[in-house]
């Protein structure tokens, strides 16, 4: 009786001690090397500019590593240092109808980022992202730009993310 006593006082102490840790945002960050991360301003230097692009991309970064990692955002020295510029802002007719007019045209919004890791250099690196959307030629630039940008935008922070922090 007394060592079944024992038995469960330690089942008890042992389960207590033992801790599963699930990763939902995909992050694999050592928190002991990586503390911070500075991500300086994404000027756009696309041939055409559309002005809110630079603020909204840079914001959403920011966004993205405080809601998802415990890194401390700074605007430079991070342990992590993500910096780049926009390169394209292109719109391509994309679905030709009678009369050789398009009936669709797609944005492409691209991003050129340079990433450096202080705590672990071999995960350094330069490259482009990009995204896109569709719409129907029924609708002017203007009405529908906006929220384009912002979707193609969230598209490319998700893949910064991946390639920088998720290690996928």
């Amino acid at each position: 009786m007394l060592k079944t006593r024992y038995l469960i006082a330690f089942l008890i102490l042992l389960a207590c001690g033992c801790s599963i840790s699930y990763k939902f945002n995909g992050a694999s960050i050592d928190y002991t090397k990586v503390k911070s991360i500075s991500i300086k301003d994404f000027p756009n230097m696309a041939a055409l500019v559309y002005a809110p692009l630079s603020n909204l991309l840079t914001e959403q970064l920011k966004d993205k590593y405080t809601r998802q990692t415990r890194l401390q955002v700074l605007r430079e020295n991070g342990t992590l240092d993500l910096e780049g510029e926009i390169t394209g802002y292109d719109f391509s007719s994309q679905a030709v109808k009678d009369g050789m007019y398009a009936s669709m045209t797609r944005l492409t919004i691209t991003v050129r980022v340079r990433f450096t890791n202080t705590a672990n250099p071999d995960e350094d690196f330069e490259q482009s992202f990009s995204g896109y959307r569709e719409f129907s030629n029924e609708n002017q630039i203007q009405q529908v730009q906006a929220d384009l940008s912002e979707e193609i935008i969230k598209e490319i922070v998700d893949q910064i993310y991946n390639a920088t922090v998720a290690n996928w």
